[in-house]
């Protein structure tokens, strides 16, 4: 049987008929490779959009480097807290919502600003109009929204609008400080004031690298008491209310370390808002503006005199007759016509026994002086709104005559009352600083420029000038307990190529507590009026009196406590006639 079965499977396969068996497995191999051809196909499939997916995704999380400013942009750098010496906030960021536009998403934009609007009336319609037809696909609407109009905004539902996250600079104190902090611009860069000087001391290349961050910056603590700069500021404005004056100006000054513990300007601008900050008469007028200081500058020239050891206290000056040099007569504005010791000149502000002095010292010396006191060059401090001082470019002796009461050079106020500070604290010249300072600090960057002997004589004279003056001026100026000292300062303003001598800028500087003095303030007054009742308006009548209530309203701030025990003691009246 077995034989026969072999026999008839060899006739089958001889004749070509396939087994069953056979076919199944063909039909299984086919089967097989279509199936890997299948997976091969799907594979390829997945790993192409897979790439395709992958750098989609990467290029999503890739910063922005052609200048797009959209909605998935970096925040913006944080800045540091700017604080006063006892720690005050004076500036700080804060989260503001900023509205955007996808302009291929707006469906209408006229119906688009007809609703934006109602909520921002000020938005610039041809300028928004403009943006929302660019089909691009971002555009900036307006910057620095509040919470509540965020809110309406939302309310409206407008296609194609959204909000960013920035962040803003806030200044609590408003205008208090505005001319010291300065302020920055949209993108929270500063431009201005110490905010400026923040970002050049590194904070740019911080932000450049993206290390601005608000947990990683320090605060900046500036020299400036807010207490003081509150009380600085109001009498600056009130002031110049109070005389109609067209500005004001007022520092207080830390004699032994440079420091500056206040100072204002008015007008001034609020830098939460500073749409006037440029206009021409937000000027900081103590660092960036440059005057003629009329008779403080006799302080300089009655200490460059003594200082030279050519006169002393008891010296006499001839004041009889005026002095003519050219086409000018010098005279006095309160002339006692007769000969004057060197204190009665400074008491009578003479001009005449100024000029005198000035001729004992020589043109160049007296040039030379006015340098080494810092008066005639750019003052080096870290605000950046600092004015070159003027001066002639060939000094002659008419210069000098000028100049030695004031008239012929112009500086800054601050930089006046630097040079007073000097002859105030035994001769050392200290740069003024807008950042906290120790005594120890300031004496290694302090230059002696006038003997300890000038600075006690100086001392005494501004003493003997707020208790005996001329016409009274220096007597405005006191405090009872703090005892003042000081000299004022008048000065005829230019008027169409003359001097006039009915507008004037005023100042007066003054030290207290006189016989070791702490601190120099000085007070300035652009073009005030004589007030309600009164016949004058010389710095006796409006700048002495702002002197008296920044000393009055701040002395305890600063740590000086009143003594009534010296009241009564007054300098003696040195008047010896060699």
């Amino acid at each position: 049987m077995a034989v026969m079965w072999i026999k008839r499977k060899k006739a089958e396969l001889a004749a070509g008929i396939a087994p069953a068996f056979e076919l199944d497995s063909k039909k299984k191999k086919s089967g097989n490779r279509a199936r890997n051809r299948i997976v091969m196909a799907i594979a390829c499939f997945m790993g192409i959009y897979g790439i395709i997916g992958g750098r989609l995704v990467y290029y999503g999380m890739q910063e922005d480097t052609t200048g797009y400013n959209g909605p998935t942009g970096a925040v913006l750098a944080a800045r540091p807290d700017i604080l006063d010496r006892n720690g005050e906030v004076l500036a700080t960021d804060i989260k503001t919502a900023s509205l955007y536009a996808e302009p291929r998403k707006i469906i209408d934009p006229d119906e688009a600003i007809e609703l934006l609007s109602t909520v921002l009336p000020d938005l610039n319609f041809e300028q928004t109009y403009s943006r929302l037809k660019s089909g691009s696909g971002f555009a900036w609407l307006k910057r620095g929204l509040t919470p509540q109009q965020k809110s309406q905004i939302m309310a409206l539902g407008i296609p194609g609008i959204g909000f960013r996250t920035e962040k803003s600079r806030f200044y609590p104190g408003g205008p208090t400080a505005s001319h010291i902090l300065g302020l920055v611009n949209i993108d929270n860069q500063g431009i201005a004031g110490m905010e400026k000087y923040i970002d050049e001391q590194g904070l740019s290349d911080l932000r450049d690298v993206g290390l601005a961050d608000s947990r990683s910056l320090e605060p900046v603590r500036l020299s400036i008491d807010l207490r003081v700069q509150h009380v600085v500021r109001d009498v600056v404005v009130t002031a110049m209310q109070r005389y109609r004056a067209i500005a004001a100006g007022a520092v207080v000054l830390n004699v032994r370390t440079g420091e500056v513990l206040a100072m204002a300007s008015a007008p001034d601008f609020d830098p939460n808002n500073p749409f006037n900050a440029l206009d021409k008469d937000r000027l900081n007028r103590m660092s960036a503006g440059t005057f003629e200081m009329g008779s403080t500058i006799k302080s300089f020239t009655t200490a460059m005199a003594l200082d030279s050891g050519k006169v002393s206290l008891s010296s006499t000056f001839d004041a009889s007759r005026p002095i003519t040099i050219g086409h000018q007569t010098i005279r006095d504005f309160h002339g006692k016509h007769r000969v004057l010791s060197l204190p009665e000149v400074f008491i009578y502000s003479s001009n005449i026994g100024s000029a005198k002095e000035a001729d004992v010292v020589g043109i160049e010396g007296h040039r030379e002086f006015l340098h080494r006191l810092g008066l005639l060059d750019r003052m080096t401090t870290e605000l950046p709104e600092v004015a070159r001082p003027m001066e002639p470019k060939v000094w002659k002796k008419v210069h000098s005559i000028t100049i030695a009461f004031g008239h012929g050079m112009a500086t800054t106020p601050l930089q006046t009352a630097v040079g007073a500070a000097a002859l105030m604290n035994g001769g050392k010249l200290i740069e003024p600083t807008f950042l906290p300072r120790t005594i120890e600090e300031a004496d290694k960057v302090a230059k002696q420029v006038v003997s300890e002997k000038t600075s006690e004589d100086m001392r005494y004279l501004y003493r003997l000038n707020a208790e005996k003056g001329s016409g009274g001026s220096g007597n405005r100026a006191t405090v009872p307990g703090y005892r003042v000292g000081g000299k004022t300062g008048t000065a005829e303003k230019v008027i169409n190529g003359r001097y006039s001598s009915d507008v004037r800028f005023n100042a007066f500087v003054a030290a207290f507590p006189i016989d070791n003095p702490e601190y120099v303030v000085l007070t300035i007054i652009d073009e005030p009026k004589a007030e309600e009742g009164k016949v004058g308006a010389t710095a006796g009548f409006n700048a002495a009196p702002m002197v008296a209530d920044i000393i009055r309203r701040s002395a305890s701030f600063l740590g000086v406590k009143p003594d009534f025990g010296e009241e009564q003691e007054s300098a003696p009246m040195m008047v010896t006639f060699e």
